[in-house]
């Protein structure tokens, strides 16, 4: 077995920040969508269209984007069962329950969700290796959005 290299936070944080600066650059740009692919990833931000929008003479107010990420076929999602704000351990000075390419086990701990002064453990729903950690720690998660890719187990 290979060593696994511990990847930097940048790293682990690639989709957020990709989605922070498509956001932007609708922003800048009064743009409607824009969609990139970096490596097996691709990600599509999307305003969506303000309900019953009149033309007016003051400046104009954009609805908040709308996020897609798509994942590679062969991967399952893990995806947070609550909104809260996400932890990749249990305390600020411990190790993190997983890296990305370690394996893991079916039910194993993966994370935690802070939610009402509660923290509440995330389980793997299936056994295999993590492909990638889609949010950042100490963020906060909605429900149902993903926050880690894992490749199941052949």
């Amino acid at each position: 077995m290979s060593p696994i290299r511990r990847r930097s936070r940048h790293e682990a944080s690639e989709a957020t920040d990709l989605v922070r600066r498509l956001a932007k650059l609708l922003d800048e740009v009064r743009l409607t969508e824009a969609e990139v692919s970096v490596g097996d990833m691709r990600v599509r931000v999307q305003r969506a269209a303000a309900p019953g929008a009149v033309a007016t003479s003051g400046p104009a107010v954009l609805p908040e984007p709308t996020v897609v990420v798509e994942r590679p076929s062969n991967t399952v999602a893990v995806e947070a069962p609550m909104v809260g704000t996400f932890y990749r351990a249990s305390a600020p000075t411990a190790e993190p329950y997983v890296r990305e390419g370690e394996a893991v086990k079916e039910g194993q701990i993966v994370c935690v969700i802070e939610a009402m002064k509660l923290m509440n453990e995330i389980e793997a729903k299936v056994a295999g290796r993590v492909a990638k950690i889609l949010v950042e720690n100490g963020h906060g998660v909605e429900y149902g959005q993903p926050l880690f890719l894992i490749e199941p187990e052949r």
